[in-house]
């Protein structure tokens, strides 16, 4: 892995005797989609505030591609391009034009890289249109594209998709999927809606009361021989369970016709083969992985016991 463009090392925020974050440590890669998640009030924006130098620390430090967020403000956050709430954007003029007004505040950008944003983020067709004509994910788009301009390492965006409807948030998703590859930047999401973050991160940390609970990797993480729970639908359950047992393999019937096990990917096509060999009926082997929602509420203890 590459070396983090973000060091987030024992980060506390106390305001009065509450704190709010703390000792929140964690390494950001460049080239991945990172998610943070959390419940409403679990310390996410507060974080970010203080990575885009908007609140102060309590204690701890940040760097940004090897500068202090606190000692050294203006390198650490020349790598950044973010969006805290909703991208601020002149409605009467067009996609264009705001482009064009916020690179003249940037040195050093061309007219070349304001076309490729533009390219980037998919607007070429509606980009000379007046922004007030433009849906809340076309806005969220060219806020993207602002926010990526002067080719930051890092770009954070806070609960970018609130607002979206269905269609803008997949067209954001994969998006920034696409950005954090074809451009290779680290892209910081926070969000507490769970099945947007599975479908959009490479990995996602989880906070609740401002603590770090877990680092889970949503993507890649299913190792070939890792072992899955995996449930096979046969004509006569019991005779699969006894014809299984004869090869040293376990299993629980699961419901109509359903026999589950737990067996790496290799081990399932000789369990299928057993099953055949023994005159057992197979319709159907499907792998069951926990989904995010199912980790999430494993490791903040919001399952239900019994």
């Amino acid at each position: 892995m590459d070396h983090p463009i973000v060091k987030l090392q024992n980060v506390t925020k106390r305001i009065g005797k509450r704190t709010i974050i703390d000792r929140l440590t964690l390494d950001l890669p460049l080239g991945e989609v990172f998610g943070f998640l959390g419940p409403n009030g679990s310390g996410k924006t507060t974080t970010i505030r203080m990575m885009v130098g908007l609140m102060s620390l309590t204690d701890g430090e940040i760097t940004i591609g090897g500068y202090s967020v606190t000692k050294q403000y203006e390198k650490a956050i020349r790598h950044v391009g973010a969006i805290v709430e909703n991208p601020e954007m002149y409605k009467y003029l067009t996609g264009y034009q705001n482009l064009i007004h916020y690179a003249r505040m940037i040195p050093g950008i061309t007219e070349h890289r304001v076309h490729e944003v533009v390219r980037l983020v998919g607007l070429e067709g509606r980009i000379h249109d007046k922004v007030k004509t433009y849906s809340l994910g076309m806005r969220q788009r060219l806020g993207v594209a602002q926010a990526i301009l002067h080719k930051p390492q890092l770009l954070i965006l806070d609960e970018p998709t609130n607002g979206l409807d269905p269609a803008g948030i997949r067209e954001l998703r994969d998006y920034l999927r696409q950005l954090s590859k074809d451009e290779g930047i680290a892209v910081f999401v926070s969000s507490h809606l769970l099945s947007e973050m599975e479908l959009m991160c490479d990995r996602v940390a989880i906070i609740q009361n401002g603590k770090l609970i877990d680092v889970r990797t949503i993507r890649g993480s299913q190792a070939e021989t890792e072992s899955l729970r995996v449930l096979i639908e046969v004509d006569r359950p019991q005779g699969a369970i006894e014809a299984l047992l004869t090869i040293g393999q376990s299993a629980v019937i699961d419901g109509d016709n359903l026999i589950a096990i737990e067996a790496d990917r290799e081990s399932t096509a000789a369990i299928n083969a057993a099953l055949v060999a023994a005159g057992i009926k197979v319709y159907g082997i499907r792998t069951h992985v926990k989904s995010l929602e199912d980790q999430f509420l494993e490791v903040t203890g919001g399952e239900r016991i019994g």
